[in-house]
């Protein structure tokens, strides 16, 4: 594990040895990032919408004409409903059957994946039923990747340039994040080094180093300084306007007032509006013990399980990565756990 956290004018950095063979791991450790490029996504699109490009609340049939099945997708959704989950869209080839071993797991880590093959193996799958929509768009949130799968494809066509440029463009270049890199399309890369080690299991209990992966045109590397660069230019105003960072911080309501019932027990399940939404364009605010709400977001990769998150006025920062031994999981790990306890406890 690598982590590090500031608060109160004071910073900590610690690390932990590899799982698998105990060798030291560097505090300036490159890892994956997994979900950690959503909110890159979101302040891309933002930016966008600053610019008079997109229009948040225009739905994606009007952007993608044909993307969404006529026949199943009716109800309008809008750009703003793929970035904070209430796009009530299938999850990521919802409906497959499919549950691969730990082998394939393992074997698969070099597969490239577009966004239009996640889309059109979602949406019009070969040998199952298609699936629709899981609920009624702007009624409910549910965490949903497949909408940031949209998302890119739409950034990709309004821009005209692949994912990977944008995000160097508008995001690490302006922020100096000179230690993050997003995946090259169409070939497996290596976690640069120094590198935290993150492995799979076989079958026969043999740990892979899956330190080289293909992923999707969103799959990023990064560091904790990096990470910790990024959430500061978010919050502060570096990357966007006053009123698109609000956006950052705006929880979905229903035409009551209140903020949408959360869908499931997945997330949103702690502090005093626990069972409602929790996730706003891009990110995810999580109650601590001591009162503080954070914002940030967490990511996986196999291998890896990661987070940064920060208080709003960024008084408290922490950004963290976990190379596993254990096949593929969601939420934050145990261990990131204690860290906040022991961040934030009163």
């Amino acid at each position: 594990m690598v982590a590090e956290v500031h608060k109160g004018g004071e910073s900590w950095r610690g690390v932990s040895g590899d799982a698998v063979t105990g060798r030291a791991v560097s505090p300036r450790a490159h890892f994956r990032i997994g979900s950690i490029s959503k909110p890159m996504e979101a302040v891309i699109l933002l930016q966008l919408a600053a610019e008079g490009r997109v229009d948040l609340d225009r739905s994606v049939q009007d952007y993608l004409p044909g993307l969404l099945p006529e026949d199943r997708f009716q109800e309008p959704v809008t750009v703003r409903q793929l970035l904070d989950h209430t796009s009530g869209l299938p999850q990521d080839f919802e409906g497959d059957p499919a549950v691969p071993s730990p082998d394939e797991e393992v074997d698969r880590r070099f597969d490239h994946l577009t966004f239009d093959e996640v889309i059109q193996g979602t949406l019009r799958p070969e040998g199952r039923p298609a699936p629709g929509p899981r609920f009624s768009p702007g009624t409910r949130q549910e965490y949903n990747s497949f909408g940031y799968r949209v998302a890119g494809k739409l950034i990709e066509e309004i821009t005209g340039h692949p994912f990977r440029a944008e995000v160097t463009a508008r995001i690490l270049k302006p922020l100096k994040m000179r230690e993050t890199r997003a995946a090259v399309p169409d070939r497996s890369t290596p976690v640069p080094r120094p590198y935290l080690p993150g492995y799979l299991p076989r079958t026969d209990g043999e740990l892979v180093d899956v330190n080289v992966q293909g992923g999707l045109p969103t799959s990023m590397t990064s560091t904790t300084a990096d990470l910790d660069r990024f959430v500061r230019g978010l919050f502060d105003g570096s990357l966007l306007g006053p009123a698109e960072t609000a956006e950052l911080f705006a929880i979905p309501k229903g035409v009551d007032g209140k903020p949408l019932p959360y869908a499931d027990a997945s997330h949103c399940t702690t502090g005093p509006a626990k069972g409602t939404a929790c996730f706003s364009v891009g990110l995810m605010s999580s109650p601590m013990p001591d009162g503080t709400v954070v914002w940030g977001k967490t990511g996986s990769d196999p291998g890896y399980r990661s987070g940064v998150f920060a208080s709003r006025d960024l008084g408290v920062r922490a950004v963290y990565a976990v190379g596993t031994t254990a096949p593929p999981a969601s939420g934050p790990p145990p261990v990131a756990q204690r860290l906040a306890l022991a961040v934030f406890a009163r």
